[in-house]
């Protein structure tokens, strides 16, 4: 009963309109009230308990770090090094697109801030070039989703928090899975693109115009190296890392690009600012259903429902991940994050399953989530900014999609290719 007037109390707030934060407060409260628990200290308390966190404050310098890279020239210098490396080739920019991609994904850590990015810089050169426009955009589209895995990752630091998991660990994790969805995009392209009557970008590029546009990219370039071999020798925690990566692109973007004006600097601050308070604000929130979660047992009766697969692993994770699937068309990725994680990491403990493994296949699968309809926060953000309308890219991102989802069946079958590269990368 716990679990029936939670969910319907928090549907029914979602259905009038509710913004999700308040919405988590609002069953919290019906929860609480149903078991005759009701205590308004309790509740400022876990909100206020919820924002004091530590590694939590990796969120608003990541925020911040991507947003001085998107208007500080970083990310337009990272796609020029894409276009010199493999422009040349047919289709070219679409491999363009995933190559710029999965190197932004090592400096900002957010699916939206790149695929606003990708979508602004990469569009109207593809549809110059002749691409198909819903199966550019829709490329762009799911390439961005690789921005949440491939460390640094918002998304990691938000499941670190609210399961415990070492943010380190699932940093180091994503490495590899990121790379492999990368490939399969990649692939996925060279399908999909095969039949495109479309013109070459430019003729190859000769290694002095690749030299000249690596050593223009290279600040931008070196901040992802910067990072992962900090995390990876201790030098930093993922906190001080995403200190490091903000202070970083500030400096490069100000002094030695060039391209952040001081009387922009205000703007930048404040969008960033605002980000970070919806996305506190909503772990805070969460915090208050987490501590209710546990109290009313409601893990135990999930863990009683999936009790019959316990017992394997492989299809446990599979029936986990349908049911991700599931919730994440109708809900964004951080409050899927921060309502499934208390509930499903009892039952993966009691399953054997390793917690690092496990976080980086729900955050692959909630990243994927941005990607399905009716809600993907990256769908509305493409359509915004390449008018493409949400029908035809919704055809136009599925090949990706199917793409992804096909390698998020291959990890759950061979945990090996996650576990074994964290594990190196952990020096361990």
């Amino acid at each position: 009963m716990n679990v029936l007037v939670f969910v319907g109390s928090l549907l029914g707030a979602m259905a009038i309109g509710m913004p999700i934060a308040f919405a988590l407060l609002v069953c919290s409260l019906a929860l609480m009230l149903f078991m005759g628990l009701f205590e308004s200290q309790v509740i400022a308390q876990n909100l206020i308990n919820g924002a004091d966190s530590f590694p939590l404050l990796a969120v608003p310098f990541f925020i911040r770090a991507g947003e001085i890279m998107a208007t500080g020239g970083l990310a337009r210098r990272i796609v020029n090094v894409a276009l010199a490396l493999v422009g040349h080739l047919r289709g070219g920019l679409g491999y363009v697109t995933i190559l710029a991609a999965v190197v932004l994904s090592s400096i900002s850590g957010s699916a939206v801030a790149d695929a606003a990015a990708l979508s602004t810089l990469l569009m109207p050169m593809m549809l110059a070039a002749g691409h198909n426009k819903a199966k550019s955009a829709g490329l762009i589209a799911s390439s961005s989703v690789i921005g949440p895995i491939i460390p640094p990752s918002i998304a990691f630091v938000i499941f670190g928090v609210a399961s415990g998991v070492s943010i380190k660990q699932l940093f180091l994790a994503g490495i590899v899975p990121g790379l492999l969805l990368g490939v399969a995009l990649v692939i996925a392209w060279w399908w999909v693109a095969r039949s495109d009557q479309v013109k070459v970008l430019h003729s190859r590029k000769s290694a002095a115009e690749v030299a000249r546009t690596l050593y223009e990219g290279f600040w931008a370039l070196l901040l992802p190296a910067i990072i992962i071999v900090g995390l990876r020798f201790g030098v930093f925690t993922p906190t001080e890392a995403a200190v490091v990566a903000a202070v970083y692109a500030f400096f490069v973007a100000v002094v030695i690009y060039r391209e952040l004006p001081l009387r922009n600097i205000h703007a930048v601050l404040v969008r960033s600012a605002l980000t970070t308070a919806v996305v506190v604000f909503l772990v805070a929130a969460a915090m208050v259903s987490a501590w209710l979660i546990t109290l009313s047992q409601i893990s135990y009766q999930i863990g009683e429902m999936v009790a019959p697969f316990v017992g394997n692993q492989t299809l446990l994770l599979i029936v986990i991940m349908v049911i991700v699937v599931i919730v994440g068309t109708a809900l964004d990725m951080t409050p899927t994050i921060l309502i499934l994680t208390p509930i499903l990491m009892p039952v993966i403990q009691k399953a054997g399953i390793d917690p690092v493994y496990f976080g980086v296949l729900f955050i692959i699968n909630n990243s994927i989530g941005l990607i399905t309809p009716p809600v993907g926060t990256v769908l509305n953000v493409v359509c915004g900014v390449t008018r493409v309308s949400m029908a035809d890219l919704i055809k136009g991102v599925t090949p990706f999609m199917l793409a992804q989802l096909a390698v998020l069946f291959l990890l759950i079958l061979f945990p090996d290719l996650v576990i074994g590269p964290a594990r190196w990368f952990a020096g361990r």
